[in-house]
């Protein structure tokens, strides 16, 4: 069975552990290439810099050919489906497609009915796997568990993927997840008695998530201006003086600065928002490794879809 990466609610604990481990064993030095030439290809029908450009990094790092694909330049201008698309770079040759789509859960339209691992680069409001497990990372090297830390996710909740796939991994791993930011950005399906006031989120945290405000998603103009949206729901340099002395500061980028952060703090000691660009590297290099030994007979956690379901929360 195919070793697809669509959402972090499907990876097993000791999935997530392994790809942990193999991602740490690519920082310190692992090398690990296929046996034979193999194809990779990049569709992002989004703008992105930090993804495209690091799982592309990691494909090179892994020996994989990329074959240079833009949206703007494909037959998808010519109305070509997604499905077919995929299907075509699949018949070419292409062993490792890497999908970022606007529309919510793309890929349940791929899912057993092509013969390439699909893995998911973020789709639309839903999930966005390898951020979660590079920010996972993150944590792991700074506090070497998950289990008793407290993560506060703040900022345009209902909007992120990052928030939807961190806050199932994490409280899976046994971290406390809380939320804050502004009310009418609240995601009902998550828990509304984990929302807390910024102020009091910030001050217990061991580890502050905050959030981009994805203008891009809103469908009415937002009430806040940058100004005020930072007094209200930013981190501030008074904010920062109040957090605990070892709890540190993530984003999952690119930053409005001095909007959901202070510009001075995007740098600090406290930070680890380029460490988390870094980590994304190792990270993306395990999940396609993850991938490719599949085409060969497969890991120990063969499950199928719908029973991977189970396995969240």
């Amino acid at each position: 069975m195919l070793n697809h990466l669509l959402t972090t609610n499907e990876l097993k604990i000791e999935e997530i552990h392994e790809i942990l481990h193999d991602a740490m064993q690519f920082k310190a030095g692992m090398v690990w290439k296929p046996e034979n030439q193999m194809f990779a290809a990049n569709l992002f029908f989004e703008a992105s810099t930090r993804t495209k450009c690091s799982f592309e990094v990691a494909e090179r790092k892994l020996g994989l050919n990329v074959i240079p694909f833009e949206v703007q330049t494909s037959s998808v201008q010519k109305g070509e489906t997604l499905y077919d698309t995929v299907k075509t770079l699949e018949a070419i040759g292409v062993e490792a497609i890497v999908i970022r789509h606007q529309q919510d859960r793309y890929f349940d339209e791929l899912v057993g009915k092509v013969n390439v691992p699909i893995i998911n680069g973020g789709d639309g409001c839903g999930h966005h796997p390898t951020q979660s497990l590079l920010d996972l990372m993150t944590i792991y090297q700074e506090f070497g568990r998950f289990t008793g830390l407290k993560v506060a996710i703040i900022g345009d909740i209902r909007h992120s993927r990052v928030a939807r796939s961190n806050a199932d991994a994490l409280t899976r791993l046994g971290a406390e997840v809380v939320f804050s930011g502004p009310e009418e950005w609240f995601d009902r399906e998550l828990s509304l008695t984990s929302y807390r006031p910024i102020d009091e989120a910030i001050e217990e945290a061991d580890v502050v998530m905050l959030l981009r405000v994805q203008h891009e998603r809103h469908s009415q103009k937002g009430s806040f201006t940058a100004n005020e949206y930072h007094r209200q729901y930013g981190l501030t340099l008074e904010r920062e003086r109040k957090m605990k002395p070892h709890s540190i500061i993530m984003h999952p980028a690119p930053v409005n600065r001095n909007v959901e952060i202070a510009d001075s703090l995007v740098e600090c000691e406290r930070s680890r928002i380029f460490k988390q660009m870094e980590n994304g590297v190792f990270v993306r290099m395990a999940v396609l490794k993850r991938s490719i030994e599949s085409l060969k007979g497969g890991t120990n956690h063969e499950t199928t879809h719908s029973e991977r379901l189970l396995h969240s929360i």
